[in-house]
């Protein structure tokens, strides 16, 4: 383990300004190299004592900014339109870069990194996804994943489609059935 100082709050991890001990590979490859975190060590506890004001004054206006881009964009939802199976499922499956792309389309310029997707989206639906503008500031943005969009605008208004293909099957099946009494009754 070694000792980083935070340059900026880190989800899960701590706040601005703490001295919090890491592993020696996510300090390497993610805190260090993102400008997160710096070495701590008597030189950077007082280079960071001395810009700390200058940081935190800059993480507010950040901040600040990240709130009305919030306020802006509340209740963005997303439509990607893709390939499925019958039951639902994907043939491949949606990722945070997909939802960034997305998100640009409608207003919000993203990364992918920015996109908080705890696991790829396989199936077809709505879902909720945490996007962060901030380390402190996130919005909630409905991706709407579905095969076209004359679904994807049923699907917004909460109708199942699944339902639907269930029933449009059931009146098949008794159109079936009554060909087949038809039938029976004629051979006797």
């Amino acid at each position: 383990m070694i000792e980083v100082i935070l340059m900026q709050r880190v989800e899960k991890l701590g706040q601005m300004g703490e001295l919090v001990k890491v592993r020696p590979g996510y300090a390497r490859n993610y805190l260090l190299p993102t400008g997160k975190g710096i070495r701590a060590s008597k030189e950077n506890l007082a280079r960071f004592e001395r810009e700390r004001a200058q940081l935190e004054a800059q993480n507010l206006k950040r901040r600040e900014e990240a709130e009305r881009v919030a306020e802006r964009v509340h209740g963005l939802a997303v439509v990607l339109i893709r390939t499925a199976g019958e039951s639902g499922s994907l043939y491949g499956s949606v990722t945070a870069r997909d939802i960034a792309v997305g998100c640009a389309e409608g207003g919000l310029k993203v990364g992918r990194d920015q996109v908080l997707l705890e696991h790829p989206i396989k199936t077809l639906g709505v879902t909720t996804v945490r996007v962060a503008l901030h380390p402190e500031v996130s919005i909630p943005v409905t991706v709407n994943v579905a095969r076209s969009v004359e679904e994807a605008e049923k699907q917004a208004r909460g109708e199942s489609l699944t339902a639907e293909s269930e029933a449009e099957e059931r009146s098949l099946e008794a159109e079936l059935a009554a060909e087949l009494e038809i039938g029976a009754a004629l051979q006797e």
